[in-house]
């Protein structure tokens, strides 16, 4: 499965370093591996259901500004390989504060990705009589749904816990079905079903603009682009990252992007008028709970639909199993950080961080609870994920004025520029989330300030020797920051109390953003600060031999 992909590059030795192990292929599949998860399976539908065949454009929208983002982390990356690194880059810009916030946004992230590939491994295993009987019929688990979670769930963990060598063998080959199968789904469903009139029958853009921004955001189309930050996540693990880490976060976003507006717009086309006839709100098709698989088969392509019902247990597993692996690494970097016990960091006989991989099968099981079903925890790691990226806009900008000297094998062009939009980029698609999502992360937000900062404080009064550094001067603007766009949310038109009209809420948001970023950077650690930062993760993360 493709948790080879990841999982081979995140091999360790016994006594905690990383081994660097990992060269540019392994890289780019750890990225394009998570990218292509079941975000494929479900996103085409749920977006035409929410934006119509405008979908195309939220597409379009959504990979830009992942792009955005992207850029952003592919110099960053090349200048900072280390480990966990996209948890990292806020604590060198603003110290202990905001790199145990955003280092907790970053877990968050990962540690939520498993349970719902696994949710959709569950969703097409319905097109089974003997698997019917996991879900409801509004697609919420039932108690033997939520047992077989709970088992698919061990199994991630249980795979890991062979250590990545065992698995390097099948990594390429787990990768290209899992970028074949979409393709050739592509490729012979247009050729036998495509209907122009699709496009226009019965209206392009039938809920507007705001169902255009809002599909972005809650349909699946940024949670199925998201992963690109695998390769910065293992960046401690590279062979040579200074020069493979940039090509392969933006050969991954590149590969992705094509990927997932091609197979929107060939959905669009190849459903039966009868399927939305009564308006692409109310699309429906038998077979539609596995979207295309039903749709193979309704259009004659029985064949196909049992290569996508194997594809919907390979490529979410893949990717679960990945993300399983990858939130052991961010609790990993946490720790080497002070911001969680050293436990953290330690590895069995395998090289494998054991504690990690239980917590993460913990936290797995309890967001079944609050989220029993694929598209309601959608929203939720979308805008985790993005509140995630957002941190490094903001250090990107930190570096550049007092760090100009550094290395950068990779030199974002306009990055002075580009930085700030990529930031508001990302405060937009958490606003799009809507506020039924961002108070839940609310909730979330504070549980990690709880944990994380109560064990800095145990940390502080037992005088222990990585106690992390609270810098609260340099993280002045982050409480107005997480507050202010709650308060926005909650305004807003998109799930809020909508007495902040559609534009003039973006308005707001790109205002409100770039006001956080500059306070932000004017406030930021001492160059002398950043450097010791940068020196100790280089001592804590020197690699095995």
């Amino acid at each position: 499965m493709v948790s080879v992909e990841k999982a081979a590059t995140e091999d360790m030795t016994p006594s905690g370093g990383l081994r660097r192990d990992v060269g540019l292929i392994g890289l780019m599949w750890a990225s394009v591996g998570s990218i292509i998860g079941s975000g494929w399976l479900y996103g085409a539908h749920d977006a035409v259901m929410q934006a119509g065949p405008s979908a195309i454009i939220s597409w379009v929208i959504g990979a830009v500004a992942i792009v955005l983002l992207a850029l952003v982390h592919a110099e960053l990356g090349g200048m900072f390989p280390v480990a966990g690194g996209t948890a990292r880059y806020p604590h060198y810009a603003f110290g202990g504060l905001a790199g145990m916030s955003f280092g907790w946004f970053s877990w968050l992230q990962a540690a939520t990705v498993a349970p719902i590939e696994v949710e959709a491994m569950i969703g097409y295993a319905g097109h089974w009589k003997w698997a019917q009987h996991f879900q409801h019929a509004d697609k919420t688990l039932t108690a033997s749904g939520l047992l077989v979670a709970i088992v698919l769930m061990a199994l991630f963990v249980g795979v890991n816990f062979f250590g990545v060598r065992v698995l390097a063998h099948t990594n390429s080959a787990a990768t290209w079905w899992k970028i074949a199968v979409p393709l050739a789904a592509i490729f012979i469903v247009a050729l036998s079903n495509f209907h122009p009139a699709n496009f226009h029958s019965e209206g392009f853009a039938p809920f507007g603009a705001k169902g255009v921004l809002a599909a972005i955001s809650t349909s699946g189309i940024i949670f199925a682009l998201l992963g690109f930050e695998q390769a910065i996540q293992l960046a401690g693990e590279s062979r040579n990252p200074k020069r493979d880490l940039p090509r392969a976060t933006l050969g991954s976003v590149a590969i992705g992007a094509v990927i997932y507006v091609l197979l929107q717009v060939v959905f669009i086309a190849a459903l039966p008028h009868a399927s939305f006839a009564h308006g692409w709100g109310g699309l429906h098709y038998k077979g539609d709970s596995g979207p295309w698989a039903g749709l193979a088969t309704v259009v004659g392509l029985g064949w196909l639909a049992v290569v996508l019902y194997l594809d919907a247990i390979v490529s979410p597993g893949g990717t679960g199993l990945i993300y399983t692996t990858a939130t052991s690494r961010v609790s990993y970097g946490l720790a080497k950080n002070g911001y969680a016990p050293k436990i953290f960091t330690k590895t069995d006989a395998r090289g494998v961080p054991w504690f990690g991989l239980v917590m993460s099968f913990v936290t797995g099981v309890i967001c079944f609870l609050p989220f029993p079903s694929w598209h309601q925890l959608v929203g939720f790691i979308t805008s985790a994920s993005v509140l995630m990226y957002a941190g490094a806009p903001l250090a990107y900008g930190v570096f550049a004025d007092k760090l100009p000297g550094h290395e950068r094998p990779y030199r974002l062009a306009g990055g002075k520029l580009l930085s700030p939009v990529a930031f508001v980029v990302a405060n937009l698609i958490i606003y799009w989330s809507g506020w039924g999502t961002l108070w839940r992360l609310g909730l979330a937000i504070v549980l990690g300030y709880l944990l994380l900062g109560g064990y800095a404080f145990y940390a502080h009064g037992k005088n222990l020797p990585d106690a992390p550094r609270l810098d609260f001067k340099a993280a002045q603007w982050l409480p107005v920051y997480l507050v202010g766009m709650g308060l926005i949310s909650w305004q807003g038109g998109f799930g809020g109390q909508g007495n902040i009209p559609l534009w003039w809420d973006i308005a707001v948001i790109a205002v409100f953003s770039v006001v956080i970023y500059y306070w932000a950077k004017a406030t930021s650690s001492t160059t002398a600060d950043i450097e010791r930062s940068i020196d100790e993760v280089v001592v804590t993360d020197a690699p095995a031999h």
